[in-house]
């Protein structure tokens, strides 16, 4: 670029970091948009993979062992039933 002698480089003067920034937002936009797209023709909803977790047969044994509704042979008894 050359030099005109009026304060700027052929009239981009303070306009040339736009050339760098509006590609970059213009990408941002249309990759914004297939992520939202793809995601409503899927169906998806923001909370798809966080499902509640259920507890586990295992884990409501080990509850009722710990609050002391069933005894230490009973609790042994019963893992085994369900580990198996």
């Amino acid at each position: 670029m050359m030099w005109n002698g009026m304060g700027d480089w052929f009239g981009w003067s303070w306009l040339w970091p736009l050339h760098l920034v509006i590609p970059l937002v213009l990408l941002a936009v249309i990759v914004a948009a297939g992520v939202l797209l793809v995601r409503y023709l899927g169906g998806w909803t923001d909370n798809a993979g966080w499902r509640e977790r259920r507890p586990t047969a295992l884990d409501l044994l080990e509850e009722r062992y710990a609050r002391g509704e069933i005894n230490r042979d009973e609790f042994l008894e019963k893992k085994r039933d369900i580990v198996r």
